[in-house]
């Protein structure tokens, strides 16, 4: 019977090391970028070969979904700071007065590679190795109110960006909390 139960044991163990794992990274990242956007991309911006479609309400949400790529659409021109996470699940959050902003989107990762591209020069910003597949991303935007001038380089903005990215074949824009300008 101790054979029998070590064999079991043995074998949940050889099993569960031998499935894929998800690489689970955090990074926080500042860099300077312009017109008020930031790309997040699985090919290195090559979306940006074509004229980016965004209508109005990718402005509104801050957020345009485009091919293996979003345009995330911030608050001050010049340097922007936040921190990326790779998520196993979703964070439930029933609350998010602790954010002015909180939107979500789609992203196909076929490359195993997702990019953050600054504007206008697609200067890679930071990289992340993470599985091939499908991710929903949410981006909470935060201190918004702190930049004064949205047109213009100023050291006392302190505007913050996180952004959540876990397995889904979810794909639809969806504003979760919706900032409304002062």
């Amino acid at each position: 019977m101790r054979k029998i139960i070590k064999l079991i044991i043995l074998s949940i163990f050889i099993s569960c090391s031998l499935q894929k794992k998800t690489i689970m990274n955090k990074k926080h990242f500042i860099f300077y970028t312009e017109y008020n956007q930031f790309y997040i991309s699985s090919d290195k911006g090559k979306f940006l070969s074509s004229e980016i479609l965004t209508d109005e309400t990718s402005y509104t949400s801050r957020l345009s979904l485009e091919n293996n790529a979003l345009v995330v659409f911030t608050q001050s021109y010049g340097n922007i700071e936040g921190e990326i996470e790779v998520l196993p699940k979703p964070n439930i959050i029933g609350d998010y007065s602790n954010y002015d902003h909180v939107v979500e989107g789609g992203i196909n990762v076929q490359s195993g590679e997702l990019q953050i591209l600054n504007c206008p020069d697609n200067n890679l910003e930071l990289s992340l190795k993470i599985d091939p597949g499908t991710y929903r991303v949410r981006i909470y935007s935060s201190n918004l109110d702190s930049v004064k001038e949205t047109d213009l380089t100023n050291d006392t903005d302190d505007d913050y960006y996180r952004i959540e990215l876990w397995k889904s074949d979810d794909m639809e824009r969806k504003v979760l909390k919706q900032y409304e300008y002062k």
